[in-house]
């Protein structure tokens, strides 16, 4: 009984540590003038992402412009990296809260991929 219940308790430390991923879309709208720096910081945010393996290695990353907003798509490796995301990647969130509109200048959806 005592080997069982720490069996489980393994599993359970197992299970707890290893989070599903999360395939989030991103819709940034930049204020006038600031697209091109925008797009910048976008790409340094996503080779800073992978740089510390943060994204799942086998899902697609895709960044599409219409007109001036731009959507970005990509899976977090685990759930949880957002909530508690290193420094390198809360600094680049500041620099494009600078950029984008005050009012609904970015939007994080939680998404499905489908395949």
């Amino acid at each position: 009984m005592k080997n069982a219940l720490m069996v489980f308790a393994l599993l359970f430390v197992a299970a707890a540590a290893t989070a599903a991923p999360e395939t989030v879309m991103l819709t940034y709208r930049p204020t006038a003038g600031n697209e091109t720096k925008l797009q910048q910081v976008i790409a340094d945010h996503w080779s800073t992402v992978t740089k510390l393996g943060l994204a799942a290695p086998d899902a697609p990353h895709v960044l599409v412009r219409n007109g001036k907003t731009f959507v970005e798509i990509f899976t977090w490796k685990d759930a949880a990296i957002p909530d508690n995301a290193p420094p390198e990647i809360t600094k680049i969130w500041g620099e494009m809260m600078k950029l984008v509109e005050k009012k609904d200048g970015m939007r994080i959806d939680e998404v499905e991929l489908v395949r």
